[in-house]
């Protein structure tokens, strides 16, 4: 039996919120592995500031790259950004929908506004971009889709809850979209990352005591690296993973395999 190749040589792939953290580890992996990447964020100077920054190390590799300022949130954006993406690279093989936004407020104390901006960036994104794109890989009947979602989704903290409720949706979406896609072979998939270390879990890893409180409680022993997600994303994206769709693969170090956080972790 031949050993299956983790090349992405040739592909073209987007990756939402590639300006830092678990994107950007997504982005500089995918291009090592042989893809033209592009990235985009909702921020509006990104496009020369972090994106373009990421964009530059993409090409370190020898791979195209493309940073687009993007709103994933709103149907003309995503329009706009497969439309630029079709016309430089002509094709879109890998769609990585990652950008997303954290909130912690209990349910009851949480504003309407607030529940909008959850809401719409980490579950109506997603739908919109593997929409649009999706479109484009039912053409070309081929495609694969992979939705970073979280552990919060299965086992939510308690005081994240519009954050979780909108992972939860993320996880049905690509088991919907694995369904309705499968017969265009389109593959959909989805990572469920436990805590890990990027600008958005900075604030909660600062807490005094949290990290070790934390690290105690996970198999592993350690909080999860950007690079570790993004290697399960190469593995989903390569054609080692030909023959799994619908499914969310869980990184999180064995936490639910070892019953879960703690009620004070969860509360934090």
């Amino acid at each position: 039996m031949s050993i299956p190749s983790f090349s992405l040589e040739g592909k073209v792939v987007i990756v939402t919120g590639g300006s830092r953290g678990i994107g950007r580890a997504i982005a500089l992996a995918f291009a090592e592995a042989g893809a033209d990447v592009a990235i985009c964020s909702r921020a509006p100077e990104d496009e020369d500031g972090e994106l373009g920054a990421v964009a530059e190390e993409i090409r370190g590799f020898g791979r195209r790259s493309l940073a687009v300022q993007a709103d994933i949130a709103r149907k003309t954006a995503v329009d706009s950004l497969v439309q630029r993406v079709m016309n430089e690279f002509g094709v879109i093989d890998i769609l990585v929908n990652n950008a997303g936004i954290g909130m912690r407020v209990p349910l009851l104390e949480l504003h309407e506004d607030d529940w909008d901006m959850v809401i719409n960036i980490n579950l109506k994104g997603y739908y919109l971009c593997s929409q649009t794109v999706g479109e484009r890989m039912v053409e070309q009947r081929k495609g694969n889709i992979i939705n970073i979602a979280s552990i919060a989704g299965i086992m939510p903290r308690l005081t994240r809850s519009c954050y979780a409720i909108s992972k939860a949706g993320v996880i049905m979406l690509t088991t919907v979209l694995a369904r309705e896609l499968s017969s265009y072979n389109i593959r959909v998939n989805a990572i469920a990352p436990a805590l890990t270390r990027t600008k958005l879990a900075q604030s909660l890893l600062s807490v005094p005591g949290f990290l070790e409180k934390y690290q105690a409680e996970v198999p592993l022993g350690r909080v999860a690296e950007p690079s570790d997600i993004a290697n399960v994303a190469l593995f989903l994206a390569s054609d080692a993973s030909s023959y799994i769709t619908g499914h969310t693969i869980i990184a999180d170090g064995g936490l639910i395999a070892d019953g879960g956080l703690s009620l004070a972790l969860m509360m934090s």
